[in-house]
C-alpha cells in the first residue's frame, strides 16, 4: 500500500495505553538523522521496535518512502522481513558462532546467493573492517563488533536505519571514532536514520532533528537547534539538561524596542519580544549557560547593564580548564549555573560564599507557557 509521492521519508504515529504507554509522533526525511532522547523508561526502544515491526501498537501508523508499513485503522501490518529496516542494537546481537563475513551475509536473503560474499566484503570495508572477515565476535573489540553490526544492518539495503544506543557499550575513544564514521556514512547513504541515545552531546553532534520523549509521550520534535534554544516547556528544558529554568510574570511589552519585560523575584528581566504572552501571565523561562556572562570585578563593561543579577556563590566545581559556578540569587530557590575558565574564576576571586554579579543576555532568554501541575 502506498501513500502520495509528496509524503516521503519516515512518518511515525503510535498510540497505546499498555503494555507500554505511547503517544508518539514524528517525521524524519531522507538523509536526515533524528535523535530520539528521553529518560530511561520513556519508550524509545519500543518506538524503534514498532518501526521495525517487532512490536505492534494498538493504534497508529508507520510509513516510509511512500509505502505504508503499519495502519491499524486499515488493518495493514507489513512483516518485519518486508520492511527493509536496518537495526543496530546496543549490544551488537551478533551470531557468536559465525565470523564477521557470515554475520553480514546472514542479512542478505533478498540477494542471490552468489552475490552475497562480495557485497558483504564491500560493506565490511566501508565500516573499516577489511581484513577481519574471518574473525568471530569473541576475537574482536567492542568497536569492531559494533562495526560488524552496522555492516549487517546496511546489508539489508534498508529504507531506514535504526540505531539503539549504538555506542554506549564502548569506551570514550572508540565512541568518538564510531561517531565520526557514522557522520561519513550519512554522506554516502540518503535514508532516514533514527538514533536512540541518552547522550545529549551525541544527539547534538549527530542529529539534524530532535524528538524528546517522556513517559512514552512526544513532548517536542523539531530542528535540533530550535528545540535546544526554544524548548516547548520547562520539562523539555530540564530533560535537555538546561539548568537555568525559572518562573516569572510578564510585566509589559515594548514592541518598538522589540522587547518583553518580566518580573523575576523582584528583578526586571529584558527578553526578546514575546507577544504571545499577555501582561500578568505567569511564564517559565530559560537562559542557556552560554548567555550568562560574569562581571569582572575590576573593569566593569557596558554589557553589565544588560539584565544584571547579583548573588552569593554556592559552589565552584573545577572541570578541567573550566569552573562550573552555582550562584544563589536572593528570593530564588533554584541557583543560576554558568561556566567560566579557571583563570577567570581565580582572577575574580570566585569561591563559595563570595559575592558575584552576572548579566543574562536578553537574546538567549526564552519564555515558555507555565506547565500545569498536579
Amino acid at each position: 500500500m502506498t501513500v502520495p509521492p509528496d509524503v516521503r521519508g519516515l512518518r511515525v504515529r503510535l498510540r497505546q495505553d499498555h503494555p507500554v504507554a505511547l503517544d508518539v509522533a514524528f517525521e524524519c526525511g531522507a538523509g536526515e538523522l533524528l535523535a530520539l532522547v528521553g529518560p530511561s523508561g520513556s519508550g524509545k526502544t519500543t518506538v524503534l521496535r514498532c518501526i521495525a515491526g517487532l512490536a505492534t501498537p494498538r493504534q497508529g501508523e508507520v510509513a516510509c518512502d511512500g509505502e505504508i508499513w503499519l495502519d491499524r485503522r486499515g488493518d495493514v501490518a507489513v512483516s518485519p522481513q518486508r520492511r527493509r529496516v536496518g537495526l543496530v542494537f546496543q549490544h551488537y546481537a551478533l551470531f557468536p558462532h559465525l565470523d564477521a563475513l557470515a554475520n553480514v551475509t546472514s542479512a542478505m536473503s533478498h540477494l542471490p546467493r552468489e552475490e552475497r560474499a562480495a557485497r558483504a566484503r564491500a560493506l565490511l570495508a566501508r565500516v573499516n573492517m577489511e581484513g577481519l572477515e574471518a574473525r568471530r565476535p569473541s576475537a574482536l573489540s567492542g568497536g569492531q563488533r559494533q562495526r560488524i553490526a552496522l555492516a549487517r544492518a546496511l546489508a539489508r539495503d534498508p529504507r531506514v536505519l535504526l540505531l539503539d544506543e549504538p555506542f554506549s557499550a564502548v569506551d570514550q575513544l572508540t565512541r568518538r571514532r564510531l561517531r565520526l564514521e557514522l557522520v561519513q556514512l550519512r554522506r554516502e547513504i540518503r535514508i532516514p536514520m533514527v538514533l536512540v541515545t541518552h547522550d545529549l552531546e551525541e544527539a547534538q553532534l549527530l542529529g539534524d532533528r530532535l524528538s524528546v520523549l517522556h513517559h512514552g509521550r512526544t513532548l517536542q520534535t523539531g530542528r535540533l537547534e530550535n528545540v535546544m534554544r526554544r524548548p516547548a516547556g520547562a520539562l523539555v528544558a530540564r530533560l535537555l539538561d538546561q539548568r537555568n529554568v525559572f518562573a516569572g510574570v510578564v510585566s509589559h511589552h515594548d514592541e518598538e524596542a522589540g522587547t518583553t519585560w518580566i518580573d523575576w523575584a523582584g528583578t526586571r528581566i529584558e527578553c526578546a519580544l514575546a507577544t504571545r504572552f499577555a501582561p500578568g501571565d505567569r511564564v517559565d523561562w530559560v537562559v542557556p549557560e552560554s548567555h550568562v556572562v560574569m562581571h569582572r570585578r575590576e573593569r566593569p563593561s557596558r554589557g553589565e547593564r544588560e539584565n544584571p543579577v547579583r548573588g552569593i556563590v554556592r559552589d565552584v566545581v573545577i572541570l578541567g580548564g573550566d569552573a562550573r559556578v552555582t550562584l544563589d540569587v536572593h528570593g530564588v530557590d533554584t541557583p543560576l549555573t554558568f561556566e567560566v575558565s579557571v583563570h577567570v574564576a581565580k582572577r575574580n576571586r570566585i569561591a563559595a560564599g563570595a559575592e558575584a554579579s552576572v548579566s543574562l543576555l536578553a537574546d538567549g532568554i526564552h519564555l515558555m507557557a507555565t506547565e500545569a501541575t498536579g
